[in-house]
């Protein structure tokens, strides 16, 4: 299952398509990220995000869950299933097509796969959403096993999407090598 979706996303991956996913995730990146961050602060009042700690324990998402107050919590559940329904998407699009592309002149092996990092990343950020929107709209009361999972999510998020970047740059690097090794070749 994997290897086909792997598979799928290298012939996808052509460069018109990376292309635009590259403009994409610029485009977001410049003109969406900073307002929602902004909004995000607001509704915080400087209580924290789980969404962009790497380590919190359960206390610590009720914590910030109180500090948020009502309008607070429901502005983070808001943001989840609207903005943070889209977000991974783009990154997902924009990273799973560029590994995909720049691993594209190698033979096919596991190092295809690494296509894969991307799409596991958002699956864990989506999953991090889900059980902090749950904490946060059942607060003052428990969530008992959602609040415990939660960080384990938010914390395999933040190492598989930032894993993605260092994927990205050894594929970048990996693909250089091979242009130069076909350049030279030619000359």
């Amino acid at each position: 299952m994997f290897q086909r979706l792997s598979d799928w996303v290298v012939r996808f991956s052509e460069g018109r398509i990376v292309l635009i996913a590259l403009v994409t995730f610029l485009l977001f990146t410049a003109l969406v990220l900073p307002r929602q961050a902004l909004a995000a602060e607001r509704s915080a009042g400087g209580a924290g995000s789980p969404d962009t700690s790497f380590f919190y324990s359960a206390q610590d998402l009720y914590q910030m869950a109180g500090a948020y107050g009502q309008q607070g919590r429901a502005a983070y559940v808001r943001a989840r299933f609207t903005f943070d329904l889209i977000w991974p998407l783009v990154y997902t699009f924009f990273l799973a097509t560029a590994i995909s592309w720049l691993l594209r002149g190698t033979s096919p092996s596991l190092l295809h796969r690494l296509n894969l990092v991307p799409i596991f990343g958002a699956l864990f950020d989506y999953l991090e959403n889900i059980s902090t929107s749950l904490v946060m709209l059942r607060y003052p009361q428990p969530t008992a096993t959602v609040d415990r999972l939660a960080p384990f999510l938010t914390l395999s998020k933040w190492i598989l999407v930032l894993g993605s970047f260092v994927v990205l740059i050894i594929s970048a690097g990996i693909a250089v090598v091979g242009w130069t090794r076909v350049r030279s070749r030619l000359t």
